[in-house]
């Protein structure tokens, strides 16, 4: 019975081995929260500017269907929003990326595994390709004046991105992934909201996933 458990521990540490050196897992329960924090943070800044853009005066929600179905490129893109919403949404994302580096960096540190390495290259190769190829789409539509798109697109590209980038990190973030693309696919459907399922998703999701995350695996460290 001994030799079957002493067989089972080698197995288990083999597997764990072959873990680290094909998967980056470091990452933290509490960059999820931080993002969703900085997410829900800019979500709230963003629809102050829309309900109380001089374009718009009725409520707030009315305010936010008749852009996201306005047809009139750049020019109406610009006149509605000035730069403002531009400046919250580059905020938000480097400050979501400097919080959620800096709590993978502490994890990393205290695993004693490089935060710069060949499994987190492989990660952010694989996290990075959907995101750029849905950015670059989103622009188009930007410019083409499909506004009512670009939430549910932010989602399923971003869910895309998580999905794909699984099988190289902590398993579970697929399941964020899932989550995403499901909010994103449903929102297509709700023209007008897309702020809101926009907030529910990368900042409500992101602290769900964060805490479970941090009960799982860094909770007892």
């Amino acid at each position: 019975m001994t030799d079957q458990n002493q067989t089972l521990e080698t197995i288990k540490d083999i597997r764990n081995i072959m873990d680290r050196s094909s998967r980056f897992l470091s990452l933290s329960g509490l960059s999820g929260v931080g993002a969703g924090v900085c997410a829900l943070a800019g979500a709230w800044f963003a629809n102050d500017v829309i309900a109380g853009s001089d374009a718009g005066k009725t409520a707030k929600a009315g305010t936010i269907r008749q852009y996201e179905h306005a047809d009139g490129g750049l020019d109406m893109l610009h006149s509605f929003m000035g730069h403002r919403l531009f400046m919250i949404a580059a905020v938000t994302l480097i400050s979501a990326i400097v919080v959620a580096v800096i709590f993978t960096y502490l994890r990393s540190s205290r695993q004693g595994i490089p935060l710069w390495s060949s499994t987190s290259q492989r990660l952010i190769w694989n996290v990075a390709v959907p995101l750029v190829a849905g950015g670059l789409f989103l622009l188009k539509l930007i410019e083409a004046g499909v506004y009512g798109l670009i939430a549910p697109g932010c989602l399923i590209f971003y869910g895309l991105a998580l999905v794909n980038g699984a099988k190289y990190t902590l398993g579970e973030i697929r399941f964020l992934g899932y989550g995403m693309l499901l909010l994103g696919i449903i929102s297509c459907w709700f023209p007008g909201y897309g702020l809101y399922f926009w907030a529910a998703g990368f900042g409500l999701l992101h602290i769900i996933y964060g805490i479970v995350m941090w009960n799982k695996y860094e909770r007892q460290a």
